[in-house]
């Protein structure tokens, strides 16, 4: 029995077709041999921040990674919550955010989407998306180089870009201010005698 054209071109494309899916991609191989980030995982986490013996933070948080990395981290992937104590152990502002990003050796947490600060004693609140959290700093422990705003106890806001705070939220000095609400920036009522001769 003689094969017909039909099948040996038949033949001919089913093996290059073969030949052609075997072809490895280098980028795939490379991606499967990668070694896999060793990561250690824990659920319902409750750290304690403490300076000469007294609570100055309580972070919590569902689910924290630490990855061992080239450089080591812990990151928590579903929110973050943290309260923060005064010297009477009074808690005086707490801050919350979905993501957040530590690195071993560092003081430095890294904290975005949907950040909230409030002053618990003063009544303000802060917003915004991306926030740099250094314990080592004094009273500028929070600052972000980003939009901010803030809701005072009053009901006012104050909008910007870029802002230091203390990790009380108590003093905050927004760099860039920014109208709210096409109200003027910087007007202050006083009475005509107030003013230096």
């Amino acid at each position: 029995m003689q094969a017909s054209p039909k099948n040996i071109i038949a033949a001919l494309l089913t093996g290059c077709f073969f030949l052609c899916s075997c072809e490895n991609d280098e980028r795939v191989v490379n991606a499967i041999n990668k070694p896999k980030l060793n990561t250690e995982q824990a659920k319902d986490i409750v750290l304690n921040y403490t300076m000469g013996g007294r609570i100055k933070a309580i972070l919590t948080s569902p689910l924290m990674l630490h990855v061992q990395d080239t450089a080591a981290y812990y990151e928590f992937p579903k929110t973050l919550y943290a309260e923060f104590y005064n010297e009477q152990q009074i808690k005086e502002s707490q801050l919350t955010a979905l993501y957040g990003k530590y690195k071993d050796g560092q003081s430095i947490i890294y904290l975005r989407d949907s950040v909230r600060i409030i002053n618990l004693l003063k009544g303000d609140t802060i917003y915004c998306d991306d926030l740099w959290w250094d314990r080592n700093k004094i009273n500028t422990e929070f600052y972000t180089e980003k939009p901010v705003r803030i809701r005072q106890k009053d009901g006012q806001y104050l909008n910007g870009t870029g802002m230091e705070a203390s990790q009380s939220f108590k003093n905050y000095h927004i760099k860039n201010m920014k109208p709210a609400d096409n109200k003027p920036i910087g007007v202050i009522n006083t009475k005509a005698g107030d003013f230096p001769q």
